[in-house]
Formats: structure tokens, C-alpha cells, sequence
């Protein structure tokens, strides 16, 4: 059973071709295209490589195309993309309108060029499904929280493989378990006690921090939309609901206004004065950039906050994880987002923190009571993985 999966971007299109085959799961290519200009033209291209690669005879023998949407109104998990999803990813662009868009046109991009090919989605929001109630809702009148408002989080995939990684590297395999038939169970798999702890630190472009117990979140820092919790590249991250109404008011901005600049000029752009890459950020505080200086410590800030909430509400932890771009590469920010935390028995080994960069690495001093790790992001085989119990499961 060959599995593509697509990752789309607002101007980007990335691919993993996944085969599993007597039990085992083998990546078989990835690539991409950036700067994309024409999606149909991304689409054709990337199965024409697959096809002279010899990694696929014939883009139709594909057992279905997985795509990792971000979040539809009204539905989440692992769902056969049909006219009733394209419509629900319809309603949810004003939520995500950096994600949504793109999604929907590669989506139907790969429905006209493979109309024989199922077409699944693995929505982000699907990992949050069996967090506790106080967790997901919001102190907003009962008809706001019906028409839909409420906490969701996000980045759903990329904590699952930190939840089944992380139990395995503790050898918890009953959790790890527990963890991998999530969608399957729904959280009913039995685990053995002690209960296992996790805080997964998510960070890159867009970045978030999830509580896990025993394998399933408790919740993430994100909420109603991607634009929420810790600062983000371009996005503003947590903000008083009434400073909209302050900015809208005072400098006489639109809504269209408000969106466009809460969602691509604010963030650590906003923060540094105009950089959105950390590296960038870095490099410019280290040039005496004072704005820069206070955009890496907002970030840093706003991490600690929620992994000391997560921290508190799962009474402790056994794991902290760091993962994604920034969290697998940037060993100076780790050391700082982990400093002076060893009275909650997080304390890291210096010289494994600063040799970690893109692998999979223990980088936690041996002797404090917490593991960290580092556990580089594998969201695709999540997504493919639960793109081919689905199928098994519904087909």
C-alpha cells in the first residue's frame, strides 16, 4: 500500500511517499517545490519525479493522497475528503486563512489529475479531542460557544509522534501503544501505572506546547485558531480580545485591516521590527538589535509560561520534548528556555544540548528527575499512518 502525503503551504508544496508492506513502513521519497506560483503545475511535477524515480509506476496506483489540513468548522479527525469537507474547510478559512486556502486548491488540484484516488484528511485539531472539558471551552456566552467557539489546538500530528516517540524512549510501550491507536480507541487502551507525563515543545515558524498524560493531550496552547499561544513567526499569538477592539477603534483599521496585520505583521515581526526567522532575529540581536533582543525574549517567555502550566496540571513531568525547526535545531534558545528550571527537575546536560541538531538526542543532564529530548518532527508518517487505518477501517 504506497500513501502520498501533501504538505501545502501558501506558496509551497512538499511530499512524502510512504509504503507499508509485511508490516513495515518505508519512506520511500520526499521532496518538493517552493515559491510555487502554479499548484497544478507543483501537483504534475512532483508525480511526474515519483514516476521517473521508479518509486511509482503510475500516480493512480496510489491506495490514497493524506493531506494534514489544519481545521474544518464543525469536524475533526480522520475523515475521506468529500463535498461536505470541502465545504467545512470552506467555512473554516477565516479561522486559519494561511492554511485553509492553499489546502482546498491542491486538494482539488489532486481530486481533477487522480479522480480515482481517495483523497483523506487528518485534521490538527484531531489530537485534542479527548482533552478534559475545562480545557476546551472558553468563558463566552452559551450561543458563542455553540456556534463553535472554543479551544481546539493544533499541530495535533506532530505531538501524536512526540507522544508514541517519547513513551517508547521511556520504555513505556504500553503508552506508546496507547498513544498510536489514539484515533482507533479513542483513549480507552489501558495503561500501567505510574502515569506518564509529557510536555512537547513544538517550535518553528508557527509553534505550540501540548500537555500529554499517558499518551493523550490534555490540551495545547493554541486555541480557537493557529493565530493564538506563544508568539508565532508572523502571527500574534495570545492577545486580549478588547485590544482589538482598541486598535480597530484608535487607528481606524477594518476588520480585513485587523486580520491581515494580527495575521502577517505581527509575531516575532512585529516584536523585531521586521524579521520572522529566528535565525534572523539571532543574528540581529547579536549585532545589538534591541528589538531584536526583545522578540527572542517574548518567545522564550511565553514557552516557560505555558510549560509551566502544563507542568502544574499534570502534577509533574516525566519528559520534556523539544521538536520542530527551532526546537531541534537552535541548541542556544533550548538552553534558554531551560535555564534555572532545575527546582522543577529540569536541568540540561550543556555539552549534549549544544552537539544536538537535527537528530534524535537526549540532551537532559542524567542525574535530574525529568529526560529531555530532543525528537525530530515526523508528522507525515502520523498522517499516514492514520490515512491507512482509515482506509482499512472504512473501505
Amino acid at each position: 500500500m504506497k500513501i502520498l502525503i501533501a504538505n501545502l503551504g501558501s506558496t509551497s508544496l512538499k511530499y512524502r511517499l510512504f509504503e507499508f508492506r509485511d508490516g513495515a513502513e518505508l519512506a520511500l521519497a520526499q521532496g518538493g517545490r517552493e515559491r510555487v506560483e502554479d499548484y497544478g503545475r507543483a501537483i504534475d511535477d512532483c508525480l511526474e519525479e515519483l514516476r521517473t524515480a521508479g518509486r511509482l509506476a503510475a500516480p493512480e496506483s496510489l491506495a490514497a493522497v493524506g493531506f494534514k489540513t489544519v481545521l474544518a468548522e464543525g469536524m475533526t479527525g480522520c475523515r475521506r475528503i468529500d463535498d461536505r469537507v470541502l465545504q467545512a474547510l470552506e467555512a473554516g478559512n477565516p479561522v486559519a486563512p494561511a492554511h485553509n486556502p492553499p489546502y482546498l486548491t491542491g486538494i482539488r488540484l489532486f481530486a481533477e489529475r487522480l479522480p480515482a484516488v481517495p483523497l483523506v484528511a487528518l485534521f490538527e485539531t484531531a489530537f485534542y479531542q479527548w482533552a478534559p472539558e475545562p480545557a476546551t471551552r472558553y468563558a463566552v456566552p452559551r450561543k458563542w460557544h455553540e456556534s463553535g467557539v472554543r479551544r481546539q489546538g493544533f499541530h495535533g500530528a506532530s505531538h501524536k509522534y512526540v507522544a508514541e516517540r517519547s513513551a517508547a524512549l521511556l520504555d513505556r510501550e504500553d503508552v506508546a501503544r496507547r498513544a498510536r491507536r489514539l484515533y482507533v480507541d479513542g483513549g480507552d487502551t489501558k495503561v500501567a501505572k505510574p502515569e506518564l507525563r509529557v510536555i512537547s515543545c513544538h517550535l518553528g515558524g508557527s509553534s505550540s506546547i501540548t500537555g500529554i498524560r499517558d499518551g493523550v493531550a490534555i490540551g495545547n496552547s493554541m486555541g480557537f485558531s493557529p493565530q493564538s499561544g506563544v508568539p508565532q513567526n508572523n502571527r500574534v499569538g495570545d492577545l486580549d480580545p478588547f485590544a482589538v477592539l482598541h486598535a480597530m477603534r484608535r487607528l481606524n483599521l477594518s476588520v480585513e485591516e485587523i486580520e491581515r496585520e494580527l495575521c502577517y505583521e505581527a509575531g516575532l515581526m512585529g516584536l523585531s521590527g521586521g524579521w520572522n526567522d529566528v535565525r534572523d532575529i539571532q543574528r540581529e540581536n547579536a549585532a545589538g538589535n534591541g528589538a531584536a533582543q526583545l522578540a527572542l525574549d517574548c518567545f522564550v517567555y511565553e514557552i516557560r509560561r505555558w510549560m509551566g502550566s502544563w507542568h502544574l496540571l499534570l502534577n509533574g513531568a516525566d519528559a520534556l520534548v523539544f521538536t520542530a525547526g527551532i526546537g531541534e535545531n537552535r541548541g542556544e534558545l533550548r538552553e534558554r528556555i531551560c535555564e534555572n528550571l532545575d527546582g522543577l527537575g529540569i536541568r540540561l546536560d550543556p555539552a549534549k544540548n549544544r552537539a544536538a541538531r537535527g537528530e534524535e538526542s537526549e540532551i537532559g543532564d542524567p542525574a535530574a528527575p525529568v529526560r529531555i529530548f530532543v525528537i525530530p518532527a515526523n508528522e507525515e508518517l502520523v498522517v499516514a499512518r492514520e490515512v491507512k487505518r482509515y482506509l482499512e477501517h472504512n473501505d
